[in-house]
C-alpha cells in the first residue's frame, strides 16, 4: 500500500468512526437525555435545557480546548484529529435533522448508544484520529495538577454526569454511567482487537527438546530467555512462545510428555502482530 493509499484508507476509517459516533448520539443518547460524560454530555444538557444544537455546541467547546492544549502543551494533534472533531460536530447536527431515535427505553439507549459510540471512537483513535472532547481537558488537568490523565478523564466525565444528574434526575445519571462504562469497553475492544492468543513460559530441564518439538510440530518460533532461580541460584533457560487458543492443549501435552517436572505458565495476550499472526 502506497503512502497516499494508506492516508486515504486512514481518513476513510476515521470518517466511518465519526459516522458511527454521530449515529450513536442521535439514535440513542441525545433523545433519551443520556449525557455519558465528554463534550457531548455537556452539549446534550444544553440542548435539552435551551435548545442549543448539539453539534455546534460540541464544536464551540472543542475549539478552545484544542487551542488551549496546543498553546500550553505544544502541537499534539494532526489534521486527522481536527478533521474528526469538526466532522463529528457537523454530522451530529445533520443526523439530528434526518434521523429519528430508535428507542425510547433509556436502558436500551445506554447499552446500544454506549456500544455504538465506543466502537466509533475506538475506530477513530485506532487510525490516529480524535473527536476532541474531555480527553483534551484531562491533558490540561494533568499538566496543572500532575494528576494522571486517566484519573483526570474519569474526574471530568464524572463531574459532567453528576451535573446531568442534577438537570435530568439521578436515574438518567445512572444510565449515563452505564453508557460510559460500555463505551470505554467498546473502545478497548476496537483498539486491542478480539483475537485472544496465548503466551506460554516454559521452565524445564529439557529446553532444547521442547523448543525443537514446538518449532517442528507447530511451526511456531520459540525464544529462550536466560533466567536464574533466586532460591537455588541455578541458571535456567525460560522458553517463551505465542500460540493460538487451539494450540494450547498441544503445548501442555507435549511439555508433559517430554518433561513431566517442567514448570508451565500460560497467559492471555492480545493484538499479536508479526510473522505467523496479524500483520503490522
Amino acid at each position: 500500500m502506497s503512502r497516499w493509499q494508506k492516508a486515504i484508507y486512514e481518513y476513510f476509517m476515521v470518517t466511518l468512526g465519526v459516522v458511527l459516533t454521530a449515529l450513536g448520539y442521535n439514535w440513542f443518547l441525545i433523545p433519551n437525555k443520556i449525557a455519558a460524560g465528554g463534550v457531548s454530555g455537556i452539549a446534550t444538557v444544553l440542548h435539552h435545557l435551551w435548545g442549543f444544537p448539539v453539534g455546534i455546541t460540541m464544536l464551540a467547546l472543542n475549539l478552545p480546548l484544542f487551542v488551549a492544549v496546543t498553546y500550553i502543551l505544544g502541537p499534539r494533534f494532526g489534521l486527522k484529529s481536527i478533521y474528526g472533531a469538526v466532522l463529528l460536530g457537523v454530522l451530529t447536527d445533520i443526523f439530528g435533522v434526518f434521523t429519528s431515535p430508535i428507542t425510547g427505553d433509556p436502558l436500551l439507549a445506554a447499552i446500544y448508544g454506549g456500544s455504538l459510540v465506543g466502537i466509533g471512537i475506538g475506530l477513530t483513535m485506532r487510525y490516529r484520529g480524535s473527536t476532541g472532547g474531555t480527553d483534551l481537558a484531562a491533558l490540561l488537568v494533568n499538566h496543572f495538577t500532575q494528576m494522571r490523565v486517566g484519573q483526570a478523564l474519569l474526574m471530568v466525565d464524572t463531574g459532567i454526569i453528576l451535573i446531568a444528574g442534577i438537570v435530568f434526575g439521578p436515574e438518567l445519571a445512572l444510565y449515563a454511567f452505564l453508557s460510559l462504562f460500555i463505551s470505554s469497553k467498546a473502545i478497548d475492544l476496537v483498539q486491542e482487537g478480539t483475537g485472544y492468543n496465548k503466551a506460554a513460559y516454559i521452565i524445564s530441564q529439557k529446553p532444547e527438546e521442547i523448543a525443537e518439538a514446538i518449532m517442528i510440530k507447530l511451526e511456531r518460533g520459540v525464544t529462550a530467555l536466560q533466567g536464574i532461580g533466586m532460591f537455588t541460584k541455578n541458571e535456567r533457560q525460560v522458553l517463551f512462545v505465542i500460540v493460538s487458543r487451539q494450540e494450547i492443549s498441544f503445548i501442555k501435552d507435549m511439555v508433559r510428555d517430554i518433561d513431566p517436572k517442567a514448570f508451565l505458565v500460560i497467559s492471555d495476550v492480545r493484538e499479536v502482530l508479526g510473522e505467523g499472526f496479524r500483520g503490522m
